[in-house]
């Protein structure tokens, strides 16, 4: 399965925030979406990646102030884009290799969604229980 049949089935919404915006405002924002990253747009354009992680490390940890630290602060400005083409293992591979866990999708120079390895996961268990489902059906004939 490739990333455009994977955004077909799950949806295109993607979450942004601005780099201005404070870290509370991103994590409100994450909680009231149930998102665990949001990407960060700058000028129509995606510039970053915030996710709880960045959070827990570069705010929590550090004794920083949620509602005084701005998300350019913490972002992860070098961000892993996914491609429509790119299967559902290609992208679990980049996720295990770079310990990320969520991939922006970028079609012509555009923000069209974003994939997580949650949805990598689901996708591939999917996958293998079609294909046990099968293999149990052709035993049985």
């Amino acid at each position: 399965m490739t990333v455009r049949q994977l955004l077909n089935e799950k949806g295109h919404d993607v979450f942004t925030i601005g780099p201005d915006n404070t870290v509370f405002e991103a994590i409100q924002k994450m909680d009231h979406q149930n998102a665990g990253s949001l990407v960060v747009i700058e000028d129509g354009n995606p510039i970053g990646i915030i996710t709880e992680r960045h959070y827990a490390r570069n705010v929590f940890l550090k004794g920083r102030a949620s509602p005084t630290t701005r998300v350019r602060d913490i972002m992860e400005a070098k961000v892993l884009y996914a491609h429509l083409d790119q299967t559902v293992e290609e992208c679990m591979a980049v996720m295990t290799e770079k310990r990320v866990r969520h991939l922006p999708v970028i079609d012509q120079g555009k923000l069209i969604g974003i994939v997580s390895i949650g949805d990598l996961v689901k996708n591939i268990i999917s996958k293998q229980e079609f294909v046990i489902d099968q293999l149990v059906q052709f035993i049985h004939r």
